[in-house]
C-alpha cells in the first residue's frame, strides 16, 4: 500500500526567524536556494519539527505546491509526515 506522501515532491527546506509576521509563529520555514520553489515561497508544515530544532535547520520533506482556494501558491506538508535532518 502507497504512502500518503507518495504523489509529493521531496524538498529541502530551512527555517528562518521572521521578524515581522502576521502569523502565529515566527519560525518560518522556506525552500532552500536551488530547489524547484523560490526561496520566498511559504511552508507550512508541523510546528513541533520547527520548534525541536535550532533556527537554521535544514529538512527533507514531501511537500506540494497549493494555492488553498486562490491565495497565494505555498508549499503544504502535513504535520504527522516523515521529515529527515540534512546537512
Amino acid at each position: 500500500m502507497a504512502q500518503p506522501w507518495s504523489s509529493y515532491n521531496q524538498v529541502i527546506v530551512e527555517t528562518y526567524y521572521a521578524v515581522k509576521s502576521g502569523k502565529s509563529s515566527r519560525i518560518h520555514v522556506r525552500p532552500v536556494k536551488g530547489q524547484i520553489y523560490p526561496t520566498t515561497m511559504d511552508v507550512e508544515c508541523s510546528r513541533t519539527m520547527r520548534k525541536a530544532y535550532p533556527i537554521g535547520t535544514r529538512f527533507r520533506i514531501y511537500a506540494k505546491e497549493t494555492d488553498k482556494e486562490g491565495g497565494k501558491p505555498f508549499l503544504y506538508s502535513h504535520f504527522d509526515w516523515p521529515f529527515e535532518v540534512v546537512d
